[in-house]
C-alpha cells in the first residue's frame, strides 16, 4: 500500500495502521476510503488500476462528481446517487449496473458495496468496494464475498473499538472481564473463556459464557502454571500463556476428554472444546509477551462459518487491550487493599467510659469506587469528659486517606489536655493545618460528652465544621437533627470574630447520638434532605436494638448507588 494511504488509513480511531493494512492489500478488489462529506481519503492499488487513477489525483475529490456517470457518460444528479443516500443515512447499500469514469475517459461498469465506518454510534465515514461488472458471473461471486469479507473486517474493528472503550470504564476486574464477555458472545463467537495467572502461582478459569449466557459448569477450574514454553504444554492455551502466542485452529479435530496423561491446560482445552462441540478456536494471550496476566478462548461451532486469520487479528488484538486492562485493575486493587487496611489500622479501638456505651463501623466504599478519607473516633480527654470525633478528608484515593491519619493525630494531641470549648481546640486545627498537613479541606464533628461517666446526668458539647448534624434519638421515639453549631470546612481559611459556634444539648438517659458521614445520607439522584429524612425514619425503628446492632443494620439500608465510604459513631446513655 502506498505511504499516502496508510497514513490516511492510520488518522482512523478504530483501526491499528498495521491491521488496517494488511488486510487491504490482501483485497484483489478496488476500495475507496471517503469521508464523511464524500471525499476521497484513501485507495488501494486495485482502485487505482481499475480507476487509472492515482491516489493523489483523487485524494480530498468528491468520489460522486469525479467518478459517477450514467450510461451515457453523463453526470448523475447527486439526488439520484445511492452512495451518496447510504452516507447521509449512515447504512450500507450495493449496487449493480452503475458506471465509473476512469482517468482516459472510458466507462467502467461496475458492481458496488459501501460499508460504514463507525466507532460506537458515530459514522465515521464509508469504505466503497466495486469491481468490473463486465465479467462473468463468477466475477459477482468473487465480489460478493470481497464485500463480505469488508463488512466483516468494519464489524471486527467496530468491536475492538467497543470493547476499549467499555472495558475502560471499570477497575473491577471480574465486572471487566463479565463486559467482554457478552461483548464477544455472540457477535464474535458462540462461546468465550478466560483463564488469569494467580498471585499463587496457578491458572484459574474465571468466566465461561455460551450461547445462554454465563456457565458456570466450566468456571472454578485451577492447575499449576506452567513455568514456561515446552514443559510438555505444547497446547494452545499453554503457547499463549507461556510463550504469549496467539493459535488459530480453523478445523478443530476430533477430541476426547480423557485426561490421562495429558498436561492440565491441554486436557482442559481439548476437554472444553469437545464439551461444546467446537468447530474453530482462537487462543491468545491477556497482555504482551513480558507481562502476560491470562489467556482468552473463543470457540465458533458451525462449521460452514470458520474463524479465519482477519479474526485471529482482531482476538488478539482484544487480547492485548484486555491484559492492559486486567494488569490496570489489579494494580487498583491491591491500592484499594492498602488504602483500606491503613485506613481500618488508624481507626483507634473504643473507650468504655463508665455507663457510657460506645459502638462505630467503618465501611469502604462500594466495588468500583475508590476509598476515601472517612473516620471516627473516641477518647477519655485528660479532664474526664469523653471526645467524639466524626470527619471526612476531600477526596478518593491514598492521599485522602493519608489525609485523614494526619488529622486524627493532631486533633487527639490538640484536644487531650484542652478544657475549653471544642470550637476552639478545632480553630487550632484549622489554623494548624495548611502548615503540617497535606489535606486541602475537611469536614469535622468535635464533641465532648460532659458528665460523670457512671451516674451522669450528661450534657452534649458540640461543634461543626460543615459536617452533616448529629441525629439524636429520645427514650421517648423521637428524634431529631442536632443542627446547632455548624461552623465553616476546615480549611477555607480564617473569617475573624469570636472563632467557631458551639452549641450544647443534653443528654437524656436511654437517648441515643449518632455521628455519621456524608456517604450514609448522600447518593447519587437523591437530595440531602431525603438522604437525612431516610435516615432518621429507619435509625428511630432500630432505637430499641443493641448498639451494635443498630450500627449495622443502619449500614445494611444504605440505598442503591451509594459510591462512597461510610463512618458511623454510636454513644447511647444508659437508661435511669
Amino acid at each position: 500500500m502506498h505511504d499516502a494511504v496508510g497514513d490516511d488509513v492510520e488518522a482512523w480511531p478504530v483501526a491499528e495502521p498495521g491491521f488496517w493494512r494488511r488486510v487491504i492489500e490482501r483485497l484483489g478488489t478496488a476500495v475507496l476510503v471517503l469521508d464523511t462529506a464524500g471525499r476521497v481519503i484513501a485507495a488501494n492499488p486495485a482502485a487505482e488500476r481499475l480507476l487509472g487513477r492515482t491516489t493523489a489525483a483523487m485524494r480530498g475529490a468528491d468520489a460522486h462528481d469525479l467518478l459517477h456517470r450514467d450510461a451515457d457518460g453523463n453526470s448523475v444528479p447527486r439526488d439520484r446517487c445511492p452512495l451518496l443516500h447510504a452516507l447521509a443515512e449512515g447504512k450500507g447499500a450495493q449496487g449493480e449496473g452503475g458506471t465509473y469514469l476512469r482517468d482516459d475517459g472510458r466507462l467502467l461498469a461496475v458492481s458496488w458495496s459501501a460499508s460504514p465506518l463507525t466507532e460506537g454510534s458515530s459514522v465515521k465515514g464509508m469504505a466503497l468496494l466495486f469491481t468490473d461488472a463486465t465479467g462473468d458471473r463468477r466475477v459477482h461471486r468473487e465480489r460478493t464475498a470481497r464485500t463480505r469479507a469488508l463488512e466483516d473486517l468494519n464489524e471486527r474493528l467496530s468491536l475492538v473499538a467497543e470493547i476499549t472503550d467499555v472495558l475502560g470504564q471499570t477497575l473491577e476486574t471480574d465486572e471487566a472481564l463479565a463486559r467482554l464477555v457478552r461483548l464477544l458472545v455472540p457477535r464474535l463467537a458462540d462461546w468465550a473463556a478466560v483463564d488469569l495467572r494467580t498471585g499463587s502461582g496457578e491458572i484459574h478459569r474465571v468466566a465461561v459464557t455460551g450461547p445462554e449466557g454465563r456457565d458456570a459448569g466450566f468456571q472454578g477450574w485451577r492447575a499449576p502454571a506452567p513455568a514456561e514454553a515446552g514443559d510438555g504444554e505444547d497446547s494452545p492455551l499453554g503457547r499463549a500463556l507461556t510463550g504469549g502466542e496467539s493459535v488459530l485452529q480453523e478445523r478443530v479435530a476430533a477430541v476426547t476428554t480423557r485426561a490421562t496423561g495429558r498436561p492440565p491446560l491441554a486436557a482442559l482445552h481439548s476437554g472444553f472444546l469437545a464439551a461444546v462441540g467446537a468447530s474453530s478456536a482462537v487462543t491468545v494471550p491477556l497482555g504482551a509477551r513480558d507481562r502476560i496476566t491470562g489467556a482468552l478462548t473463543v470457540v465458533r461451532t458451525d462449521p460452514a462459518h470458520p474463524f479465519d486469520e482477519d479474526d485471529l487479528a482482531a482476538v488478539s488484538d482484544v487480547g492485548r487491550r484486555v491484559g492492559v486492562v486486567i494488569d490496570n485493575t489489579r494494580r487498583y486493587g491491591r491500592q484499594r487493599a492498602v488504602a483500606e487496611a491503613m485506613q481500618r489500622n488508624l481507626l483507634a479501638p473504643l473507650p468504655r467510659p463508665g455507663h457510657l456505651r460506645l459502638a462505630a463501623r467503618y465501611q469502604p466504599a462500594p466495588a468500583g469506587s475508590q476509598v476515601g478519607g472517612d473516620w471516627y473516633d473516641a477518647f477519655v480527654l485528660k479532664d474526664g469528659a469523653l471526645a467524639l470525633v466524626i470527619g471526612d478528608v476531600v477526596g478518593h484515593d491514598l492521599t485522602a486517606a493519608a489525609g485523614m491519619a494526619q488529622l486524627h493525630g493532631i486533633l487527639r494531641s490538640l484536644a487531650w489536655d484542652h478544657t475549653g470549648p471544642p470550637g476552639a481546640v478545632v480553630d487550632r486545627l484549622d489554623a494548624a493545618m495548611p502548615v503540617i498537613t497535606t489535606v486541602p479541606l475537611a469536614t469535622l464533628i468535635l464533641a465532648r460528652v460532659e458528665g460523670d461517666p457512671d451516674t451522669g446526668p450528661w450534657t452534649l458539647r458540640w461543634t461543626s465544621a460543615g459536617h452533616p448534624p448529629p441525629l439524636l434519638l429520645s427514650p421517648d421515639r423521637t428524634a431529631c437533627y442536632l443542627e446547632a453549631g455548624q461552623g465553616l470546612l476546615l480549611g477555607t481559611g480564617p473569617v475573624g470574630g469570636a472563632g467557631r459556634p458551639d452549641a450544647t444539648h443534653p443528654l437524656e438517659p436511654g437517648s441515643t447520638l449518632l455521628l455519621y458521614t456524608d456517604g450514609l445520607v448522600e447518593t447519587p439522584g437523591s437530595d440531602l434532605g431525603t438522604g437525612l429524612d431516610r435516615l432518621r425514619r429507619h435509625a428511630l425503628t432500630l432505637a430499641h436494638e443493641p448498639l451494635d446492632r443498630l450500627c449495622g443494620k443502619v449500614l445494611a439500608h444504605l440505598p442503591p448507588g451509594s459510591t462512597d465510604d461510610v463512618a458511623l459513631l454510636a454513644l447511647r446513655v444508659p437508661p435511669p
